[in-house]
């Protein structure tokens, strides 16, 4: 039976003037997964894998452009190595603990660990057959080419020789082993040379091994000028003109071995919440040590020699399972400036334009006031968003902003649009969250000027993360105070809203204004605020939500009526939301899930979830937006927000879910968001019930990609 407190349209969903409840709580009911029922999950790790792996193979699609396949090879590279800074050094710090309990999976961390140093050997030199046998020639019969050292020609030896002298030699350091000088410490994935040696120095010293360190200030890919190139496009890999000069930093020796290693360590920042009295402050202490925390990998070239390997293990005391040969460069990511140094339009994606907002008046509060605008990025332009924040940053009558900030780039227009805001006096709060893995110093560095300025900076609420993505400005209109809002499913990252698919509401509806204003008190005091009239939020309502909604739309299905729920993520961990659509699949329920990277439920098994379809898509754009529907009962529950379907989301972070009750752009949401990814036969990929990934079948008639649909239905070409 439905729920009669919840309503769709602009009902609310508690009654008026109640207060919040206790946050949720991990949901436990029948059905939940035990160590008996292990099969009914993917492991994360192995599945986050899989997504690297559909990465990998936009790198061998010839479909794709040239330079845009080696991008995808990068990405993947980068996406392995945040992969062993988090995931598996997490792994390895349980099994370090002693923490043998499996995961929902049945895997221990032990067994986890053992199933992920496979697949991942198997990827690594996956990545490099990519790259030595298909990128590497494909680029070359384009006119670009990384010469390797027996390439070179006269000239260009000469023209090397003199930029090792010039620009590499006067930054190098070698570091001679011996009792007084120790093994160097080694920055996280930073490029280093062993080096064997024989002869005697002039102290007469006969030590036999060295390490040089480059530094991060010198370029891993450097090209050559045209004088002493055979065409526009030649490059040398930093790596290439060291190993060709090492023996000038050694003089009087023979060098008998020059090898590449790097090591990737962990990198996840951790701070007790409870323990200190300024978070910022003791975040910037941590970050001094994430270049210098435990190794997690070990890479080296394959023609190391096994002594220097061995040396190399010992020295950071590490397993020898956690060493990887690899048949090229150690980083591959540094391969990602190529697609900046060569101009060849021809071998990217074809440039675009965004659609542009029809403004209704001279200002965006005009705009807005005419009605909520829904936008598609990046086929639509964050621009409205900017917009908004610069507008009221210089309008008299805007009396406050407010905004949170997972993500910025440096020099935001944004951040500087807050800063403008704050200098001109105006109430100015940006709730930072300064834990945002990987931009924790840009937000430091963010919050403090921004706090030099006046502006109230929050750091949110100790133990939960602020992930949501959420914008108020507060202004006066004749005798009253009118809200404007922005919600969101991205980041306030104007670089990303390029390459990322999200979705924004600006809005001045009165109901998800005053929500928005409550979450933000929240956010920086104390207390308990109304219960939200129209938003959905973390760790108070999703999670409960969810499973109620589930569980409803399976109660249809038994009743014989029609009964679809859909859905777009990131990832999909949650053992009591998969439960739940497990539920819903055996009484009936559609269940068509869009989730890009990590799935831990296993679709398509009989009598648990054969009416569950999962597919990914992987293209030009980083899918990102999070959307969900319910057909409830014809009542079209339609969603958008900040938050995967995870533990951490529902429980560990501040995250913020809005409805879309006009109709008109609850059939956007749902045509653009939803159906068109699931009609998608060009870039999708369907998850098989044994965890591996099939691509869609491709029509021979009318073949659909969702992304290149959209772009044609909003974007133009800027040639």
């Amino acid at each position: 039976m439905a729920d009669p407190g919840i309503r769709a349209g602009d009902e609310t969903y508690d009654a008026p003037g109640s207060r919040r409840t206790a946050p949720d709580a991990p949901f436990e009911a029948p059905g939940e997964p035990s160590a008996e029922e292990p099969s009914q999950f993917f492991n994360r790790e192995l599945s986050l894998l899989e997504f690297n792996r559909r990465v990998l193979e936009q790198a061998r699609d010839p479909e794709v452009p040239l330079l845009e396949r080696l991008r995808y090879l990068t990405i993947s590279t980068g996406n392995l190595d945040e992969f062993f800074e988090v995931r598996v050094a997490g792994l390895l710090e349980q099994i370090e603990a002693g923490i043998g309990k499996p995961g929902p999976d049945g895997l221990s961390p032990q067994e986890a660990l053992r199933r992920v140093r496979a697949a991942v050997r198997v990827l690594v030199a996956d990545q490099y057959r990519v790259l030595n046998d298909l990128l590497l020639p494909a680029l070359e019969s384009e006119g670009i080419r990384v010469l390797k050292r027996s390439r070179w020609s006269a000239r260009q030896r000469t023209w090397v020789e003199s930029y090792f002298r010039r620009e590499v030699l006067p930054v190098l350091t070698p570091m001679g082993l011996d009792p007084a000088h120790p093994f160097p410490k080694v920055l996280n994935k930073s490029l280093n040379f062993i080096v064997s040696l024989e002869g005697r120095d002039a102290f007469g010293r006969d030590n036999d091994t060295a390490v040089v360190q480059a530094p991060r200030v010198l370029p891993r890919l450097i090209p050559l000028p045209r004088e002493v190139s055979a065409g526009p496009w030649e490059f040398i890999l930093l790596t290439s003109i060291i190993h060709a000069h090492v023996g000038e930093l050694f003089q009087g020796m023979e060098v008998t071995g020059c090898h590449q290693f790097r090591v990737t360590r962990n990198s996840d920042v951790w701070v007790d919440d409870e323990e200190v009295n300024d978070l910022l402050r003791a975040l910037k202490r941590e970050l001094q040590h994430r270049n210098f925390g435990d190794v997690a990998r070990l890479e080296v070239t394959t023609n190391c020699t096994q002594a220097m390997v061995d040396f190399l293990v010992g020295c950071f005391g590490i397993d020898r399972e956690n060493l990887l040969r690899v048949d090229g460069p150690v980083n591959l990511n540094r391969l990602s400036a190529l697609y900046d140094l060569v101009d060849r339009p021809d071998l990217k994606f074809p440039a675009f334009v965004p659609g542009g907002l029809a403004r209704e008046g001279p200002t965006i509060f005009d705009t807005i006031r005419g009605g909520d605008v829904l936008l598609h990025h990046p086929y639509e332009s964050f621009a409205p968003v900017v917009d908004l924040v610069r507008e009221a940053a210089a309008d008299p009558n805007v009396m406050a902003i407010k905004q949170t900030l997972y993500r910025t780039e440096r020099d935001s227009p944004l951040a500087e649009a807050l800063l403008e805001a704050a200098a001109a006096g105006k109430e100015v709060t940006a709730v930072i969250e300064l834990r945002a893995r990987f931009d924790e110093a840009a937000n430091i560095e963010l919050a403090t000027r921004l706090q030099e300025l006046g502006a109230k900076v929050s750091y949110g609420v100790v133990g939960y993360k602020t992930h949501a993505k959420m914008l108020l400005v507060v202004r006066r209109e004749g005798d009253s105070l009118r809200r404007y809002v922005h919600v969101g499913t991205g980041n306030y990252h104007t670089g990303n809203t390029r390459n990322y698919t999200d979705v924004s509401l600006l809005t001045c509806n009165e109901a998800i204004g005053e929500d928005v204003h409550y979450m933000f008190q929240e956010l920086t005091g104390l207390g308990k605020i109304p219960r939200p009239k129209k938003l959905l939020d973390s760790p108070f309502s999703l999670h409960r939500r969810l499973l109620e909604w589930i569980d409803q739309e399976a109660e249809e299905a038994r009743a014989g009526r029609p009964a679809w729920i859909a859905a777009k993520m990131n990832a999909l961990i949650d053992p009591a939301i998969i439960q739940a659509l497990y539920r819903a699949s055996t009484a009936g329920v559609r269940v068509d899930l869009v989730v890009r990277g990590i799935c831990c439920l296993r679709p398509g098994v009989a009598g648990l979830s054969e009416n569950v379809r999962v597919r990914s898509i992987i293209g030009r754009f980083l899918e990102h937006s999070r959307i969900f529907h319910f057909h409830a009962g014809g009542r079209e529950l339609t969603y958008f927000g900040s938050a995967d379907w995870m533990p951490r989301n529902f429980f560990g972070r501040i995250e913020v879910c809005c409805p879309v009750d006009d109709p008109t752009l609850r059939d956007r949401v749902l045509r653009e968001g939803l159906t068109v990814y699931l009609e998608d036969d060009t870039q999708a990929w369907e998850l098989q019930p044994d965890g591996t990934y099939r691509r869609a079948e491709t029509s021979p008639d009318r073949p659909r990609s969702a992304q290149r649909e959209l772009l044609q239905a909003f974007a133009r070409s800027a040639t």
